[in-house]
């Protein structure tokens, strides 16, 4: 068996084959599709490959993996022998890659299967959208602020707030300027709007989505983004590895005889399905149930800030649980995930069915009796959670650095 080491970059990547305890350089090779087709027919079937994490691995690793007995992805923020030499060449690199797999401490990346890499690249399409559009509307704000006009009493970027927009006594450049911006926010709306439609289409087909919308403060947007991060539930073997895949858990630092040192958290991971998990929870923070009771206590002690990482943190563990155990959230409220599935369902193009006589499920979270009695229900398991925790008290453990824990009294 050789393994086969490539130190991969933007054109080319350089080959280091490691056989029979013996490692020699093999060269360079062209990275494009033909060149490396024709590199993988000289390839064995015992044959393994080893390759860095970087922007084109996906497509080097489905070209390779049919000719070979294994495409190894190894990552690159946790190949510190690398980082760290001091004589770093191409020749090198791809040597230690070679010799880090052979040895067994090579960290590995899971490579995703195309079906979660589409949803993941449509996800990231959709916030790169998103912060374009959020940009646009700064710049025009910025202009209005500028020339001293208040604010628009309603929505701006509505037909209403177009119109006064246009009355704005503004100088020539710079109403062409707001207009110009206008116009750009009016054509990404459009295509966010055909990004949500394929994202909604998707997310029907996908029974994992549905279920992590059964969390009150999660919609189509956070569950999508989760489960095209996560991919396969399996690979987690515990709700921490899912946590630490997020960036969500704190840095430590511990050395001789003193305590450890808790820190900020790592943020090392998938940033978006972080970012979304907090801000579900700053939704969640607003809503009542036993997950607002837990951002309420920790926010009394540390801040609304650390409340919402702290609260995103107990979702991913949630997450965790419910996707692993096929198991929907405890305290869902029945109507309003019929109502959020309806509006998928609209958002996916299915017919509206407003005007006929028979009415759908959703329609029960119109009715403000039914709203309230769901409320109710969690609000009584909200202030539960809040007794349990009543008998807990903040103390500070002797020679600890950071954060104060939370013990039981005995």
């Amino acid at each position: 068996m050789r393994i086969i080491a490539l130190d991969v970059h933007r054109s080319f990547a350089q080959m280091a084959i490691l056989e029979k305890g013996k490692i020699r350089d093999a060269g360079r090779i062209d990275l494009e599709r033909g060149r490396l087709l024709q590199f993988a027919t000289k390839l064995k079937p015992d044959d393994e490959i080893v390759i860095e994490a970087t922007g084109n691995t996906s497509a080097i690793v489905r070209l390779l993996s049919p000719f070979v007995g294994r495409v190894v992805i190894a990552n690159p923020i946790l190949v510190r022998a690398i980082a760290w030499a001091k004589v770093k060449t191409d020749k090198i690199d791809a040597a230690v890659l070679a010799k880090l797999h052979a040895s067994g401490f090579l960290p590995e990346v899971w490579m995703p299967d195309e079906e979660t890499e589409t949803r993941r690249r449509v996800v990231a399409e959709r916030t790169q959208l998103v912060s374009q559009m959020t940009r646009l509307k700064n710049r025009i704000h910025s202009v209005l602020h500028a020339n001293l006009i208040p604010p628009y009493k309603g929505t701006l970027f509505s037909k209403r707030g177009r119109t006064w927009l246009e009355a704005q006594p503004l100088a020539e450049d710079q109403r062409r300027v707001v207009l110009r911006h206008a116009g750009e926010l009016d054509r990404l709306g459009g295509e966010l709007a055909q990004i949500d439609k394929c994202l909604a289409q998707t997310a029907l087909q996908e029974p994992r989505v549905k279920r992590l919308m059964t969390i009150t403060g999660v919609d189509i947007t956070v569950a999508l983004s989760i489960v095209a991060a996560v991919g396969d539930i399996e690979r987690f073997s515990s709700p921490e590895k899912l946590v630490s895949y997020f960036g969500l858990n704190p840095r430590v630092r511990q050395s001789g005889d003193k305590p450890a040192y808790h820190g900020r958290i790592t943020k090392q991971g998938r940033a978006h399905a972080r970012s979304m998990l907090v801000e579900a929870a700053w939704v969640i923070s607003g809503v009542p149930g036993p997950l607002r009771a837990f951002f309420m206590r920790i926010r009394d002690k540390r801040g609304k800030h650390v409340a919402a990482v702290a609260t995103a943190r107990k979702l991913a563990v949630i997450v965790w649980h419910m996707l692993s155990k096929d198991e929907d959230y405890t305290w869902s409220r029945s109507a309003l995930l019929d109502w959020k599935l309806r509006r998928l369902e609209l958002t996916a193009g299915y017919p509206s069915h407003r005007g006929g006589r028979a009415k759908g499920s959703a329609a029960a979270y119109s009715n403000k009796s039914v709203r309230d009695s769901e409320r109710e229900t969690i609000g009584n398991a909200e202030e539960i959670y809040r007794r349990f925790v009543a008998t807990w008290k903040q103390q500070s453990p002797k020679g600890r650095s950071g954060a104060a824990h939370e013990v039981r009294r005995s």
